[in-house]
């Protein structure tokens, strides 16, 4: 057989029994377009020299209904995305910088194609161009549009830059160059909330934690005292303290600490439900991320924490967590939350945990404490912070457990964070100079690691 036949056969039984042929199941192509934004869910806007920008993520079931196809079920997501230039300037829309792996309408299109009658292919595919976000936007003017990205749980940080074709002139209309200079660029940050009924948050309600009781506003000097006041150690339910450190406090709404933390990479995390412990045990069986997996439940102030987050690596054996629970006491008018923050480096079976796996911490969990701190500022969320004393004070020489006998070192520390309500530059932020905290990592525990740290010799 010649090579054009057996290529022809080949596309032929491609398009019958491949990803081309609309299956026996495939519904007619019928979106229901939302009106934006009424319909739309939890719509955040921010405005910037004139301009507003207005973000929103579609959930699985609106999705379906405007688009007329389950995006969800190929794992894509569409950000809704409106900017009012009410400026004189042009600006371009940059969606790399927003996800450096979101798809075009024609990529969609081509993954939804089974899905499909092929009589609706063709009207999809323009359906989705006519849909998507341009990335010019002229001066006057409303532009909106989707942004189609890959699907990510939980939350999403959301990072719209725009760019100005001017630079450096005088803003239109000022007479002499010492007007103030237009920005190149306007920067949108937005935290997305993705809820889908597991997640820890979507349970949370601060206003019943403390229902009825007056909460005391203390300065930071009064806080570090209560704070210093508190147990050393997270308990498990019977109140048996001698779980992993309580190591970290931030203060600030819990909106503000759900933006910072989600801007900074940490993601929330799921409950502990027969579901969820399923994907756990099959992500750990084959080595795979399960970015929102959940934590197993420690204890304070008489209850589980409030909350958690985690910023996944690559398995679901390695992963920062975090946990967190409301204090009893304000400070500055704002919240203060109480955590415990730690570094998972593996996996293990045991008696000990409900699910019977539990993940094996890093001894040097002063390391994901200063991990935490350099995050956020690395993200401009700092404004001031400080260490006290109070949490557990563990040695190479005699280290200390948590419940499920994992060894961790420590210096004693709570590092405490004053959340900037907007982004800071490093010179902005204090250090309220409380305390000082060892090197998260020991200075000579050995010969060969006292080599590694030596004087410098004076030039003869």
């Amino acid at each position: 057989m010649r090579a054009s036949a057996r290529t022809v056969l080949l596309l032929a039984a491609f398009s019958s029994f491949g990803p081309w042929a609309a299956p026996a199941h495939a519904a007619a192509y019928v979106p229901a377009p939302l009106a934006t934004p009424a319909e739309l869910r939890d719509v955040q806007s921010k405005t910037v020299d004139g301009v507003t920008v207005s973000v929103s993520i579609l959930t699985d079931e609106l999705g379906r209904r405007h688009f007329g196809a389950d995006l969800a079920r190929h794992d894509v997501q569409a950000l809704w995305l409106s900017v009012r230039n009410d400026s004189d300037r042009t600006f371009w829309f940059i969606p790399n910088v927003l996800d450096p792996d979101f798809y075009s309408a024609d990529e969609v299109a081509l993954m939804l194609r089974g899905d499909m009658p092929a009589k609706d292919r063709d009207r999809l595919r323009q359906d989705l161009r006519d849909a998507s976000m341009r990335v010019m936007l002229a001066p006057r003017m409303i532009t909106e549009g989707f942004v189609y990205l890959p699907r990510v749980e939980g939350g999403r940080y959301v990072d719209v830059r725009l760019q100005g074709d001017s630079y450096g002139m005088p803003p239109k209309g000022t007479p002499d160059s010492s007007a103030p200079q237009e920005r190149r660029e306007l920067r949108f940050e937005f935290a997305l909330a993705l809820p889908d009924g597991d997640f820890d948050y979507e349970k949370l309600d601060l206003d019943r934690t403390y229902a009825g009781r007056e909460l005391p506003d203390l300065t930071p000097e009064q806080v570090r005292g209560e704070l210093e006041r508190l147990p050393c150690c997270a308990a498990d339910s019977g109140g048996n303290a001698g779980g992993d450190p309580l190591n970290i406090a931030l203060v600030g709404e819990a909106g503000q600490v759900l933006n910072s933390l989600t801007r900074s990479g940490w993601s929330f995390t799921h409950r502990i439900t027969l579901r969820t412990v399923k994907r756990e045990a099959s992500a750990a069986l084959q080595g795979t991320p399960y970015a929102v997996a959940p934590v197993s439940s420690l204890y304070l102030f008489g209850r589980k924490q409030d909350l958690a987050l985690q910023r996944a690596r690559h398995s679901i054996t390695q992963r920062n967590h975090m946990r967190l629970w409301l204090a009893p006491f304000r400070c500055e008018g704002r919240p203060v939350w109480v955590g415990q923050v730690s570094r998972d480096i593996g996996v293990k079976v045991t008696p000990k945990s409900p699910t019977l796996t539990t993940h094996v911490i890093d001894p040097a969990v002063d390391t994901t404490r200063e991990y935490l701190l350099h995050s956020l500022i690395a993200q401009g969320f700092v404004d001031r912070f400080g260490f006290t004393r109070g949490s557990a004070i563990a040695t190479p020489a005699e280290p200390r457990h948590n419940l499920t006998g994992d060894p961790y070192v420590s210096d004693g520390m709570r590092l405490v964070v004053f959340l900037a309500p907007e982004p800071v530059t490093p010179e902005q932020m204090r250090n309220l100079s409380w305390e000082r905290s060892a090197a998260p990592v020991a200075e000579s525990q050995s010969e060969a690691a006292r080599r590694n740290v030596r004087a410098i010799e004076p030039q003869k």
